[in-house]
């Protein structure tokens, strides 16, 4: 059987909304080009945890219904999107990548961000796999799967995590939008790896009720797009559901002032992608934007924080007790990071919570002399995954995933990663945007930008 093409990557969402108000495509028609994808494509590639083909069809003919009477939910409406497995919705409750029974953890109202989709009309093609409990940037799982990084058909790659399964089934055509979570890098990651565009939201700015929790402080929720265009359509059709309110718009330079770090975000690149950085800053600058360099201060600071306060409220989610009686049932890598939090005391999560606090205060002064702070999302691209079978380059490769992810995270910024070409095996590299939170607007604004000048629209050569 031949493989239907992806029926929205080459005209993008927008082209969709337009397409179907013209009568040129329908939702049916786009879900079950995608839904054929899937059943052929996701037996190699495992992004999906859970697919509802019934569900999906019964939605799309109804939004097609609805359009044809005139009733219009927006720019999203009809429009088939991923899940990653992290959402109460449906009455079903997330394995969050696990294999223990949580189901008493979970309040049974369905996620207000899930309600928010089916506001906007999108058809939840289904649910996506990500790395247990959503502690691991690898996206190397064993409890319920790794999925299969799709831009290497004949070598299991990173695909990234702790959206992992998100990435694959946006990169491999298999659904038009994903959507992913955030505590670390885990919407950023796995798109950088996946040749993909990836938002982090400010955390806070939309609500986590209904979301398994990693680190309330620090979780968020983000969007797996093929473009900046793509992303700045889909976040303002939903954030206008969930915040009917303005975001706070901050005066930036066109073309932006970036930030280009000193030290920390640009040791230990790989040479494919400090060259793929270089590349970009000289495009960016031949635009006319101005380049300042400057030092980060209290980086390392996110060192200290995330190893206390990952396994800390992860332990207090699920119980001591919990964990004892099942962890047998756990990945042992994450096994091991959450062991870790049965040994740390109060005090030392509320010095790293309270050191972290002043931090954000000093850092948020940065965006007072640049518009944008910009670096490699990741320190190398996606390496085979048994690479990861000596503990050492196990250790090396999540290091240089969240090194340059995690200050976003802890500094509370938003920001996103976007494609700017392929190293020398062919695989994608990420640059990453960061700016102070509370600004998607400007953010996505400036990211649409950066994209025109000096990224790519990337699509794995082997399924497309």
């Amino acid at each position: 059987m031949s493989i239907p093409s992806d029926p929205i990557a080459t005209i993008g969402l927008e082209g969709f909304a337009k397409g179907m108000r013209r009568g040129k495509i329908t939702s049916e028609q786009a879900v079950k080009a995608y839904l054929e994808r899937i059943e052929l494509l996701d037996p190699l590639l495992g992004a999906f945890e859970r697919v509802n083909n019934e569900r999906a069809l019964i939605v799309a003919r109804a939004m097609d219904a609805l359009l044809a009477e005139g009733i219009d939910l927006g720019p999203l409406m009809g429009l088939p999107i991923s899940v990653k497995d992290i959402f109460v919705f449906d009455g079903n409750y997330p394995h969050a990548g696990s294999n223990l029974s949580l189901q008493s953890k979970y309040q049974p109202q369905e996620s207000s961000f899930i309600t928010a989709l089916k506001e906007a009309g999108c058809v939840i093609l289904g649910t996506t796999r990500m790395v247990e409990f959503a502690l691991g940037i690898t996206g190397h799982s064993v409890s319920r799967g790794t999925p299969w990084n799709p831009w290497d058909a004949h070598q299991h790659r990173l695909p990234g995590g702790s959206s992992s399964g998100a990435a694959v089934a946006l990169s491999a055509g298999m659904c038009a939008l994903s959507i992913g979570s955030d505590t670390g890098g885990s919407v950023r990651v796995p798109a950088a790896m996946c040749g993909l565009f990836g938002l982090k939201t400010t955390a806070g700015l939309w609500p986590t009720d209904g979301v398994f929790p990693l680190d309330p402080q620090t979780d968020s929720i983000g969007l797996l797009t093929r473009s900046a265009r793509d992303a700045q359509l889909a976040f303002q059709a939903l954030n206008s559901r969930i915040n009917p309110g303005d975001l706070k718009q901050t005066k930036c330079s066109n073309p932006p002032r970036l930030g280009r770090p000193t030290r920390y975000m640009l040791d230990d690149l790989s040479p494919d992608v400090s060259q793929a950085f270089e590349k970009a800053i000289t495009a960016l600058e031949e635009k006319n934007s101005e380049i300042i360099s400057l030092d980060i201060p209290n980086i390392e600071g996110r060192e200290r924080y995330f190893p206390i306060a990952m396994p800390s409220e992860l332990l207090s989610w699920l119980s001591e007790k919990t964990f004892n009686d099942q962890k047998e049932l756990i990945d042992p890598t994450i096994r091991v990071r959450i062991e870790k939090g049965l040994t740390i005391k109060a005090h030392d999560y509320l010095t790293v919570s309270a050191e972290r606090h002043a931090h954000i205060k000093e850092a948020d002064k940065l965006f007072d002399a640049v518009d944008l702070i910009i670096s490699p999302t990741t320190q190398e691209t996606a390496l085979p995954i048994k690479s990861l079978e000596d503990p050492d380059n196990a250790m090396r490769a999540a290091m240089g995933m969240t090194r340059n992810t995690q200050p976003a995270n802890y500094f509370d910024w938003c920001a996103a990663t976007l494609p700017i070409g392929l190293d020398s095996s062919g695989l994608p590299i990420g640059l990453q945007l960061n700016t102070r939170g509370m600004t998607e607007n400007n953010l996505l604004d400036m990211a649409v930008w950066v994209e025109s000048v000096c990224c790519e629209n990337l699509r794995p050569p082997s399924f497309q």
